[in-house]
């Protein structure tokens, strides 16, 4: 196949769509929470209710992040804004790590138990031609650059390399050096929405809408340079 990701203007118009969701999500759940739940906003109140669960709170948040990727039902990024601002950018950033590195490799996994019939029924046609043409002429590079791009969902971009020669490996450095950027700036967004730092938190959101529609503008010029 020689198609490629972004081919129509449909696709390209949804993945820019998609990368405005996540940085409005954001700015929305600081908002929300100072409004509707001033309390939240306190963060030595927040912390008292964290550790009064113990050491379950990292696991359980690890849990959740873990099977976000596998089912989907939230942004991975809003989950690590959640995660900052409960535990703190650096603390709260290696749990989102550890959950998203966790269920990409189950996803991975599973797509290559079952096979192409079982991920077909999972993701769109055109998104599979798409990431195979891309795979084809990339490679591993290529899936690295989507990787950077929060707007590509980790289940489904872990699912298609699942049908891809790629060893599991090589697939968990790729999950954990390419999301890194936009989990940090989604956990640090997170903890100075906490510190009611909302400057901040609508710099780091721009910086990673910015860098993200960066990334989606040169992306075969930089899985060119990484390859």
């Amino acid at each position: 196949m020689t198609g490629r990701p972004f081919d129509s203007t449909d696709a390209r118009n949804a993945a820019l769509v998609r990368l405005g969701v996540v940085g409005i999500a954001f700015a929305a759940v600081a908002v929300g929470v100072a409004v509707f739940a001033p309390r939240l906003a306190d963060p030595a109140w927040v912390r008292s209710a964290v550790e009064s669960t113990g050491a379950f709170a990292p696991l359980a948040f690890v849990g959740i992040q873990t099977i976000q990727v596998i089912l989907a039902p939230i942004p991975g990024q809003a989950l690590a804004a959640v995660g900052g601002y409960l535990f703190g950018t650096v603390a709260g950033t290696v749990y989102s790590m550890v959950g998203v590195v966790a269920g990409s490799a189950i996803v991975f996994l599973l797509a290559r138990r079952f096979g192409r019939p079982a991920v077909e029924r999972l993701v769109a046609d055109d998104a599979l031609a798409r990431f195979d043409g891309f795979a084809d002429r990339r490679g591993v590079a290529g899936l690295f650059v989507l990787f950077l791009l929060p707007a590509f969902p980790d289940d489904a971009l872990c699912a298609l390399a699942g049908l891809s020669p790629l060893r599991l490996r090589t697939l968990v450095v790729l999950v954990a050096v390419g999301r890194l950027p936009t989990f940090a700036l989604a956990a640090a967004a997170g903890r100075n929405a906490g510190a009611a730092n909302y400057e901040a938190v609508a710099l780091l959101v721009g910086i990673g809408v910015v860098a993200s529609a960066v990334v989606y503008r040169y992306r075969d010029e930089l899985a060119a340079r990484v390859g």
